[in-house]
């Protein structure tokens, strides 16, 4: 495929696409700062389980760096048997967190119904089970929040901007893409993550495009590399599973990084967007 037939895959997206408009668009949670050179990391457990647990949680990545907090409450799962969050008042635990570090938080919202019970959390996430699921899309382009969009289980890139432009053409400019691994042939890691996304993306849209490795390969000496790599291509910004104990975590404990281990990945990740010319710190850099 050539440059002119990007172009034109990029004319499909009145709202997305970079034809309608050729600049970075540049998304601000709070005081964080996602596009155009501005880059963030989101960090947190999979699972919202206790009051302790993401209290301790939301102390280490903050003191790490990081940018966001996040934390799952609705754990949409393959098998019905496995842990599926603790659901609403999960939210209010999240949220306290978060504005007890100064934290911006995100968590994934999974039904429309929910949309009033996140009205105090600052970015909706959208899992890669819902990105098709339109008549969510839809609702949250009524939303004044920003939305972070994950990429679908198999989903093409074409349709991952497709979903997005329902969001956009609600009247909700504020969408962040996720590049979270997609399903193929190979079951040695949890997904294939596919890095090449993150520049054809930034080819074909000007929404801001971050990189989940957590999901994206499942295992956890892998999340470092990919993270490095992922910077390295010109991501805005990455979403890491933290967990203080991660061998006690109730979901994606395999995956999850120590404090200390999240601090390391965020030294390594600073140093790669120096070198690589993509920027030389994080969006809530002063």
């Amino acid at each position: 495929m050539n440059e002119n037939e990007l172009w034109k895959i990029a004319e499909d997206y009145p709202f997305a696409g970079r034809k309608p408009k050729q600049a970075d668009t540049v998304i601000r949670i709070g005081g964080v700062e996602f596009g155009a050179g501005h880059f963030a990391v989101i960090g947190g457990p999979c699972a919202v389980e206790s009051e302790s647990q993401i209290y301790e949680a939301a102390a280490a990545v903050k003191s790490a760096g990081a940018s966001l907090l996040r934390g799952g409450v609705f754990k949409p799962r393959t098998s019905p048997y496995t842990y599926q969050g603790i659901g609403e008042k999960g939210i209010a635990l999240l949220v306290a967190a978060g504005k007890s570090t100064g934290l911006p938080v995100v968590s994934e919202i999974t039904a429309i119904e929910q949309i009033p019970w996140f009205a105090e959390v600052d970015l909706l996430q959208v899992g890669a089970r819902n990105m098709q699921n339109f008549a969510l899309l839809k609702a949250l382009g009524q939303c004044k929040q920003p939305i972070l969009l994950k990429r679908g289980l198999s989903a093409t890139l074409q349709e991952l901007l497709f979903s997005a432009e329902y969001i956009l053409t609600g009247g909700n400019a504020n969408v962040i893409l996720c590049e979270r691994g997609i399903r193929t042939y190979d079951t040695i890691t949890r997904n294939t993550l596919d890095l090449a996304a993150i520049p054809l993306l930034k080819k074909l849209s000007h929404l801001p495009v971050i990189v989940d490795p957590s999901h994206g390969t499942g295992i956890r000496s892998l999340v470092l590399p990919m993270s490095l790599a992922a910077a390295a291509v010109g991501a805005d910004g990455l979403m890491i599973e933290v967990h203080p104990h991660p061998e006690e975590a109730l979901s994606d404990g395999e995956q999850s990084l120590t404090a200390e281990e999240f601090r390391q990945l965020i030294a390594s990740v600073t140093r790669v967007r120096t070198v690589s010319g993509n920027g030389s710190g994080f969006a809530n850099d002063q």
